[in-house]
């Protein structure tokens, strides 16, 4: 590891073919992932962030290898993730795991909670019989469930109360790393911010790592050290979260964070409403992808420059030819 990173991503790129007619020729690629770069310190908490369809899924997923990666670089714990033999991927799966996103579709409805939970530490021979029925118990006090609960089907719980046993399942190895992937925005407000407190808590009690995947910023703000946000399949903007709620400098970050609600009736805000919808991840735009719906863009040099990400500030990363001098008002 590289100055306390546990977690580094070098140029990851993932494309999806397309295929037509008979033969299922490929006639072109579909760019979710494309060129992401980013590092992840030790017990540190990253947001990912963006509009549906910008790929932040798939680059947790293709970090833990659950989807293949086109090229690039993933290195976790000093060991490069995307090379490795299957038989030592199992081993290093230990320290890396995922939190689903829908905490009904991710647990097997024909097994318990005890069960699922066990699955893990018999998979990697770390404990049977009564051992791992202390260890399920001891998971379901840690995660707010009852040790009973073990005996009960996922059908019997709230969305609530799954996504807590998801927790559970995902601490069973005991890993360094886990991959957050909109852990709650298939649950109620209320419930919601339950399972960030639990999430919270579990960090600084087990000195836990996160990748937080998510699509609302106001709940990327309130659990992230640090805020990378996505854009068709790039990383456009990545700083310190208060730097990035306080001075966001790309447009399309400007603009999300103008979309949040205020609770004061009386603030004034600009609002900044985007052209059209995001542009197909089959066929970005030239230049900066951004360009066709940004109110900053130069026709010339936007449309034909792709801006690299680049450091505008000490921490402080943006993909724009104009981050120095981009302000959101109000």
């Amino acid at each position: 590891m590289k100055n306390g990173n546990l977690l580094e991503v070098t140029d990851l790129v993932k494309y999806f073919p397309i295929k037509k007619g008979l033969l299922s020729r490929t006639v072109g690629h579909v760019k979710a992932v494309d060129g992401v770069s980013f590092s992840l310190r030790t017990g540190e908490v990253l947001g990912l962030v963006g509009e549906s369809g910008c790929g932040k899924t798939t680059t947790g997923r293709t970090i833990l290898r659950l989807i293949e990666a086109t090229s690039g670089s993933v290195r976790f714990d000093g060991k490069e993730v995307l090379t490795l033999p299957k038989a030592e991927l199992r081993s290093l799966r230990r320290g890396m795991q995922i939190i689903f996103q829908d905490p009904y579709s991710s647990l097997n409805p024909r097994l318990t909670v005890g069960s699922i939970i066990s699955e893990a530490l018999t998979i990697h021979g770390l404990a049977k019989g009564a051992a791992a029925r202390e260890r399920v118990a001891e998971l379901l006090r840690l995660v707010g469930l009852s040790p009973d609960h073990a005996r009960r089907y996922p059908h019997e719980f709230s969305g609530g109360q799954r996504q807590r046993i998801g927790v559970a399942r995902a601490l069973a190895v005991d890993p360094k790393l886990i991959v957050a992937d909109e852990p709650v925005s298939a649950l109620d407000v209320s419930i919601q911010a339950q399972i960030l407190n639990l999430l919270q808590e579990l960090k600084e009690r087990l000195s836990l790592t996160y990748l937080f995947i998510a699509h609302d910023l106001s709940v990327v703000e309130y659990i992230s050290d640090r805020v990378a946000v996505m854009y068709l399949g790039k990383i456009v903007e990545l700083s310190e979260s208060r730097d990035l709620y306080e001075d966001p400098r790309h447009p399309y970050t400007q603009a999300l964070l103008s979309a949040i609600p205020t609770p004061d009736p009386g603030a004034k805000r600009e609002r900044i409403v985007l052209k059209g919808d995001a542009p197909s991840p089959a066929r970005p735009p030239s230049g900066c992808r951004f360009h066709p719906r940004c109110r900053l863009a130069d026709e010339d040099r936007c449309r034909r420059e792709e801006p690299p990400l680049r450091e505008i500030a000490p921490g402080h990363w943006a993909a724009c030819h104009y981050a120095e001098t981009s302000r959101l008002s109000g």
